[in-house]
């Protein structure tokens, strides 16, 4: 008799061939371990603090189903593994600061564009949220030689 998981979709049998497979510090990795692997993204663009994205983001509406942009400072990036996230924040109409939060790895990010890298010194950029008008979406841009 085979023993299913927790997800009733594999049996034990593989996970323990696979887990015999990879090592992780010397030691069998977990089921848990083996299944957030299988729901990383493989092409995930080098984004931080201060770069000017651009995502694309399905919503369902109804039995449709649609793209959505996002477009915004990215002002924090935090976690690993399938734990990712990042932050972006615009200015929506009337000066009003809108932030988004964003798992890295989830299904529902159709494609993640960096409009402009940001030349910061700081890990999350919390202080653009005290700003008013343009000087909360300013951030010099990184120049490379």
């Amino acid at each position: 008799m085979k023993i299913y998981n927790i997800l009733h979709t594999y049996p034990v049998e593989i996970f323990n061939q696979q887990a015999d497979k990879f090592h992780e510090r010397g030691k069998k990795m977990d089921l848990i371990d083996i299944i957030e692997r299988q729901q990383l993204k493989e092409s995930i663009p080098d984004l931080g603090p201060g770069d000017t994205v651009r995502i694309q983001i399905k919503v369902v509406e109804g039995g449709k189903e649609r793209l959505q942009a996002f477009e915004g400072i990215c002002i924090s990036r935090n976690g690993n593994g399938v734990n990712e996230m990042f932050t972006l924040r615009k200015i929506a109409s009337h000066g009003i600061g809108v932030e988004r939060t964003f798992p890295i790895h989830s299904p529902r990010l159709a494609n993640i564009e960096i409009k402009r890298r940001g030349d910061v010194r700081r890990a999350k950029l919390y202080y653009l949220r005290k700003r008013i008008g343009k000087a909360a979406t300013r951030v010099k841009e990184k120049r490379f030689k």
